[in-house]
């Protein structure tokens, strides 16, 4: 794996540490039941998208080289979801949720890409 694919790695890993920080906070720190919401659904879908970046490595490791394209667009989306939902919860402008969407979008297209990179996997027994 090259430079690239460990940068990736990196930063779904510091992903995956701030939803374990934001799901924290919202069962110890924050008394509102809206923003408590905000935030475990925004740690949630930001821990999933982050070990869905381990999953693009695995899918890579096989074969699958168009997995290589899915790790920013799950990352895009969950700065974009997860990030609009934090923001939110902290007291942002109330407009941040039309941006909430767009990361659902990208989240939907990484998975698109996964797969897309799963069917491309040649196994060698059948190709033979």
């Amino acid at each position: 794996m090259g430079r690239f694919g460990r940068l990736w790695l990196a930063l779904a890993a510091l992903s995956g540490l701030l939803s374990v920080a934001a799901g924290a906070f919202a069962a110890h720190g924050i008394a509102d039941p809206m923003a408590k919401g905000l935030l475990r659904t925004g740690a949630s879908y930001e821990m999933t998208h982050a070990l869905a970046v381990f999953v693009c490595a695995v899918v890579f490791a096989l074969g699958g080289e168009r997995a290589r394209l899915a790790p920013p667009v799950f990352l895009v989306g969950a700065v974009l979801f997860s990030g609009s939902l934090y923001v939110l919860a902290l007291g942002g402008p109330r407009w941040l949720g039309a941006v909430t969407p767009l990361g659902g979008l990208l989240f939907m297209a990484g998975w698109a890409l996964l797969a897309w990179s799963a069917l491309s996997i040649r196994t060698a027994s059948r190709d033979a």
